[in-house]
């Protein structure tokens, strides 16, 4: 993984690179956790599909529940000082694991209201993170800076599979997400690098016109119902963030019943899913290197429905992935068949990602950054509470390739919908 790379891009400034850095190394950290977390539900706690389901829920609930009234409060204040809290406190969340699970205490209860703690501070920063790149880089090149960090989240999602399931072979579980703790710090001393002026918030316009610090129930009510319509109403952004709601409903699904369909059904170990996973990242590293010249040769529109176009075979492909069989040789095509789908679905993100934050951050004023992003963030986790659980229910009930065929219809009909919307014309201020 390359962590000198973001200091050294000057078109984007220094104060981008340590942000980049942080994002970088701590995406890597991530990927760890997210192999290490399935292996500690379902082998090392001995838990069901629908477990699983409730525990990846358990993350996105906070979104769901308090997305949009702390998109508005995120808008009063400074964005940097909040990302360096929240890595702090996500640092520490995740250094507690092995002394959960060593004291005896760790099960699926305690899991879940962990899960819960850690999401509500990944909301903060992720509210925070999204708003505070155009303070970084001019609003020209902010496809460009979101296609920096799509690639070098792609080489995490290349390399932090892989490394989470040799270290979850190796160490355990527990010990495994110790990892992604140690990245979490990185991430805060990197934003606290990035030091750049921020202009006045929300909340300091008002204590200027006297009107106080406190966020009144009315007030903030009306902040949330601007960000809303801002959202719903555009013309662009509306069929976009009802695609990306859909697509995230279909993904929940899917994303819960791969675990349990190769580790359970096809008999896989933790490193070759981990291999297989793997794949997803090398192509999305090739999908985001692609995104900013298809985004500004094709448009934004079109990019992105040619990604969410690609999800539908990349999900077929790995419904149709053999049992593994008696033999390796049988075990690795299990492996080959699952990379080959993976692959699929990263190169679509990859190319899809920059393009749809770029232009929606592009379209965004400064002061409504904050609600846009939780508004639409806030549903799609909505999303994802309703689409992991049901995938684990659908596996435990219909069997783990049905319930990958119900997501490779949803699949479809987002990509469609997309395709005959208004959003098929949509295109990127001019790249500098």
């Amino acid at each position: 993984m390359t962590r000198s790379r973001p200091g050294r891009d000057e078109t984007l400034g220094r104060a981008f690179g340590w942000f980049w850095a942080g994002e970088a190394v701590s995406e890597l950290g991530t990927y760890v956790t997210g192999i290490a977390l399935q292996v500690l539900v379902l082998v090392t706690l001995g838990a069901s599909a629908t477990e699983l389901g409730v525990v990846n829920a358990a993350r996105w609930v906070p979104y769901l529940v308090l997305g949009l009234v702390l998109g508005a409060v995120v808008d009063r204040w400074r964005r940097r000082p909040l990302l360096i809290t929240t890595d702090l406190v996500r640092g520490l969340l995740l250094g507690s694991v092995p002394l959960l699970w060593w004291a005896g205490v760790l099960n699926i209860p305690v899991l879940v209201g962990f899960m819960v703690v850690l999401g509500l501070a990944s909301l903060l920063n992720d509210a925070a993170s999204q708003s505070f790149l155009p303070r970084l880089v001019p609003r020209v090149a902010l496809v460009r800076a979101n296609a920096r960090l799509d690639q070098t989240g792609a080489v995490a999602q290349a390399s932090g599979p892989a490394i989470g399931g040799a270290l979850t072979t190796a160490l355990g579980a527990p010990l495994a997400v110790l990892v992604d703790a140690v990245t979490y710090l990185f991430a805060a001393f990197a934003v606290w690098r990035a030091n750049v002026p921020e202009p006045g918030t929300n909340r300091d316009i008002e204590r200027a016109c006297g009107g106080g610090v406190r966020i009144g129930a009315r007030r903030l009510l009306g902040d949330i119902r601007e960000g809303m319509r801002w959202v719903y109403r555009h013309t662009m952004l509306a069929p976009l963030a009802l695609a990306t709601h859909g697509w995230f409903l279909c993904n929940g699904i899917v994303t819960t019943v791969l675990a349990p369909f190769a580790l359970v059904g096809l008999g896989l170990s933790a490193f070759q899913l981990g291999l297989a996973l793997a794949a997803a990242g090398v192509a999305g590293l090739a999908g985001a290197l692609l995104s900013e010249r298809a985004g500004r040769i094709w448009g934004a529109g079109p990019t992105v429905v040619v990604a969410q176009a690609a999800m539908a075979p990349a999900w077929a492909i790995i419904a149709l992935a053999p049992s593994g069989g008696a033999g390796a040789s049988a075990t690795w095509l299990t492996v080959a068949t699952i990379a080959v789908g993976q692959g699929l679905y990263g190169l679509g993100m990859g190319l899809e990602n920059a393009n749809s934050m770029g232009y929606r951050q592009a379209v965004t004023p400064d002061r409504l950054q904050a609600r846009t992003n939780t508004t639409i963030r806030s549903m799609n986790r909505a999303m994802l509470v309703i689409g992991a659980p049901a995938g684990g229910l659908l596996a435990d009930h219909l069997g783990y390739r049905p319930a990958l065929w119900l997501g490779v219809a949803g699949f479809t009909l987002v990509a469609v919908l997309l395709g005959i919307s208004r959003f098929r014309t949509a295109r990127h201020p001019q790249v500098s």
